[in-house]
């Protein structure tokens, strides 16, 4: 039996304000740094391995800055290897990219409600669709797992991504994306069990809580 533990680590406040942001490439705030630091001090501070500066063996990124940027920073920090994996990008908000959240409510409520309410057959105007989301994330997370089985991971994406992710790791329909409350620097562990016969049980350990052992 092989365990692999991957802990979801979305990004801080970003410059822009409450923005449709996808693949608006803006970097984080001074407080969405702080927020992002705080959450992994939180894990550190209950690492098993007291002589380790660092439990993850590897730290896998969005390539977008307010995740990369930190990504590069802590694995210079605690000298493990980062990866920049263009599959874990944000999704791409089309028409709505930029632009504040409230303003596309008003000028496009329909729309908003429909991608909302059923996100499978719904997506932004010229946007990226969940399902197609989806797809491209369970192929990082396929590439992911068989790269690194075994290892213990730090991977740090969105608050869409990490949505579509958990409800596709869950068996859940796409709808569940908006059940799911994962606030600036909210933290994940998944952990994937992998029996003698290379069949695979992912777990959701904890979300935005603290039962990090």
């Amino acid at each position: 039996m092989t365990v692999t533990t991957i802990d979801l680590l979305r990004h801080g406040e970003c410059e822009g304000g409450s923005i449709y942001r996808g693949s608006t490439n803006v970097p984080l705030t001074a407080e969405g740094w702080q927020q992002m630091q705080a959450s992994v001090d939180s894990l550190l501070a209950v690492q098993n391995d007291a002589d380790s500066l660092c439990p993850w063996d590897r730290i896998i990124t969005s390539p977008l800055q307010r995740c990369q940027n930190f990504s590069r920073d802590k694995a210079t920090e605690w000298g493990v290897p980062v990866s920049i994996e263009e599959g874990y990008r944000e999704m791409h908000f089309g028409d709505w990219e930029g632009r504040e959240l409230n303003e596309v409510w008003r000028s496009d409520k329909e729309a908003v409600k429909l991608f909302y309410s059923d996100p499978e057959n719904y997506a932004p105007p010229q946007g990226e669709s969940a399902s197609l989301v989806r797809d491209r994330l369970a192929l990082a997370w396929n590439a992911m797992m068989e790269n690194h089985r075994g290892e213990k991971l730090l991977l740090v994406q969105h608050g869409g991504t990490i949505r579509v992710l958990l409800t596709w790791l869950l068996k859940m329909p796409l709808a569940g994306i908006i059940q799911f409350n994962i606030p600036y620097a909210g933290l994940c562990r998944i952990k994937v069990v992998e029996d003698k016969k290379g069949q695979s049980f992912p777990s959701l350990i904890f979300m935005n809580g603290s039962d990090l052992q």
